[in-house]
């Protein structure tokens, strides 16, 4: 019964994140202040700050609106969004979502810990292959609104998991974020935020 319900809320969840209608040349002139963090195109030349670009629309759209009513904090965006409409935040998801994402280095040390991670999870702790959301090549499920990490900031990608691992974010559905960034150590975490950043 249980898996019935998730299951229908997943399904209703996914049609209303398929709705995201925005303009993207109207989003451009949207986006200056965005600019300042994120970059003009999305492509953030700051670490701490993600990139937005080549993201699901449906996905940015979610995390503006989680932002501006407060369900998902982000101290770096108070206020920012309090003035916009809908309408602009769907014309700013459109814009960014729109843009080429610049792909990043991938260390090294810990490339082969963190692709086995992706591609085939851990067995062991019960964490599923990134794969199954993020896709192979880490473009996501647009359709599900789950989000691209190919080319991400590994720092980005390592702040978030700590912060889905500690509930300090918990704006994903089902836990699913929360549930397998508490089974990662945080050596398992580093590796694989290091290998999305490249991937592509």
């Amino acid at each position: 019964m249980n898996k019935l319900l998730i299951s229908l809320l997943l399904t209703l969840g996914i049609s209303g994140l398929a709705q995201a209608a925005g303009d993207a040349a109207a989003g451009q002139a949207k986006t200056a202040v965005c600019a300042a963090c994120h970059g003009a195109d999305g492509n953030s030349a700051i670490a701490n700050f993600p990139k937005l670009a080549g993201q699901n629309e449906a996905y940015l759209l979610k995390q503006l609106k989680d932002i501006k009513d407060g369900s998902r904090p982000v101290v770096e965006m108070t206020g920012l969004l309090d003035s916009l409409s809908d309408q602009d935040l769907e014309d700013i998801a459109a814009y960014f979502a729109s843009k080429k994402v610049q792909l990043g280095q991938v260390s090294p040390d810990h490339l082969e810990a963190g692709q086995k991670i992706f591609r085939a999870g851990i067995a062991d702790k019960g964490v599923a292959a990134c794969t199954a959301c993020h896709s192979p090549n880490g473009t996501g499920i647009a359709s599900a609104g789950y989000p691209a990490l190919s080319g991400q900031h590994a720092d980005y990608v390592k702040k978030q998991l700590m912060a889905f691992r500690t509930e300090a974010r918990d704006n994903d559905p089902n836990r699913m974020m929360r549930d397998i960034a508490a089974k990662l150590s945080d050596k398992d975490i580093e590796a694989v935020a290091n290998y999305v950043q490249g991937l592509h």
